[in-house]
């Protein structure tokens, strides 16, 4: 059975895409006692007693660094979400727990991470590698030999340019056009893009 680990929003696209897939969502789990329902799935806190060896959890929030803590305090067996509408390469590889969006290309060789979110009409070329916990907004594109480290968020329309290396936990603004490689921690904006903050 598959669950889903946070009720919000983002859940609400993920549980659209399974039920497109035709994958039976078994209910949520949500750290506030006061959600009982979403879209008419129950909403029920963690249970002690989860029966990890039979299901299978998607973590269905946003925010990179607690999708990462919680992956790690679960330690279950994780699922992923395809959206049907999706146009992923027969060699890409997407690693557990990830979701995919709607109108979203993965192409040849491109290698997505565990618990990454591609968001809708995002694109990823060929050979760019990515990172577990990382977040690709919507409509970003990321062109081909792009490496992109753990925990980033690459903002909404933002564009990386062929063969840049972007380091763990960077943020790269909405609208951003990145030119050359990026430093791990720190927060880039504008075009083409600079730094305003981190390490």
């Amino acid at each position: 059975m598959m669950y889903l680990y946070g009720a919000s929003g983002h859940a609400k696209v993920i549980i659209e895409i399974l039920e497109m897939m035709g994958i039976p969502v078994a209910g949520l789990f949500d750290d506030n006692s006061t959600v009982t329902e979403l879209l008419k799935y129950s909403v029920t806190l963690f249970p002690d007693n989860f029966e990890r060896e039979n299901n299978e959890l998607i973590i269905s929030i946003g925010n990179n660094k607690i999708r990462k803590e919680l992956s790690l305090s679960l330690n279950g067996r994780f699922g992923t979400a395809i959206h049907p509408k999706a146009n992923i390469s027969g060699r890409a590889v997407i690693k557990e727990g990830s979701v995919v969006m709607g109108g979203v290309t993965i192409n040849a060789d491109a290698r997505i991470g565990k618990h990454c979110i591609i968001n809708s009409n995002a694109s990823v070329d060929h050979d760019c590698v990515l990172g577990d916990y990382v977040h690709i907004s919507p409509n970003a594109v990321l062109c081909g030999n792009i490496t992109v480290g753990e925990g980033v968020h690459i903002g909404a329309g933002a564009i990386v340019i062929p063969g840049v290396n972007i380091g763990n936990w960077a943020v790269i603004g909405a609208g951003a056009v990145v030119t050359k490689d990026v430093p791990g921690g720190i927060t880039m904006v504008g075009n083409p893009a600079k730094r305003i903050s981190g390490l």
